[in-house]
């Protein structure tokens, strides 16, 4: 059994996807710019607000209107950013568990740190003890940052932690903190995808990932 969770958020405990597509969309159409596709931003996601709106940007950082865009998602998505996301199945009664098992849980995301709280904050509760995302002086996920400052506020060391994610990026966050990592297959990448990225050790749905967890069936 661990001793403590780092979960990512996007993809592994909540279903982002229809909100980070409308808040790109909102920035890009200000601009003139052509809308992307839910798929598009799926492909773009991963490594940070703003390299996502690299991403969608035609020319990306290189176009002169980069900057308002991308400070146009984040005031377009800050606001919206509970209208469609849901937690997975099965999460919050997971997360239950493990509060009743004594096993706290953090989020770690490379979404900027007031969305992370504000997410963290209306769909779990009281569930997740603590909750990091892109701050100035915290390097950003696959750099292990997060992850130690998230243990930090735990008042754990990483011996006996796991971290839990749905990509490549979280795969090699794991790796740089020094822990093992989780994979779930029921986010923003295939399990093909994450097989030929490192990932080892997988779950297919929540019950599954208590048991990764825990050891217990």
């Amino acid at each position: 059994m661990y001793n403590a969770v780092i979960f990512d958020l996007d993809g592994t405990l909540l279903d982002t996807l229809d909100d980070l597509t409308d808040g790109v969309n909102q920035a890009l159409q200000a601009h003139g710019f052509p809308s992307r596709t839910r798929e598009e931003v799926q492909a773009f996601v991963g490594n940070g607000v703003e390299r996502l709106m690299e991403r969608a940007v035609p020319g990306g950082r290189e176009n002169p209107d980069f900057a308002a865009c991308f400070a146009d998602f984040k005031t377009a998505y800050a606001a919206g950013c509970t209208q469609k996301t849901r937690p997975y199945p099965g999460i919050l009664p997971l997360l239950d568990r493990l509060r009743e098992r004594g096993i706290p849980a953090a989020i770690v995301s490379n979404k900027f740190d007031p969305a992370v709280k504000k997410l963290a904050a209306f769909y779990f509760g009281d569930r997740v003890a603590v909750a990091v995302g892109e701050r100035p002086g915290v390097r950003k996920k696959p750099a292990p940052d997060t992850v130690f400052e998230a243990l930090r506020l735990l008042g754990l060391p990483p011996a006996g932690a796991v971290f839990v994610g749905d990509s490549d990026v979280d795969i090699a966050t794991a790796r740089a903190a020094g822990l093992p990592c989780i994979s779930v297959t029921w986010g923003f990448r295939s399990r093909n995808f994450l097989v030929e990225n490192g990932g080892t050790t997988f779950a297919d749905n929540a019950e599954e990932l208590y048991e990764r967890i825990t050891g217990e069936r």
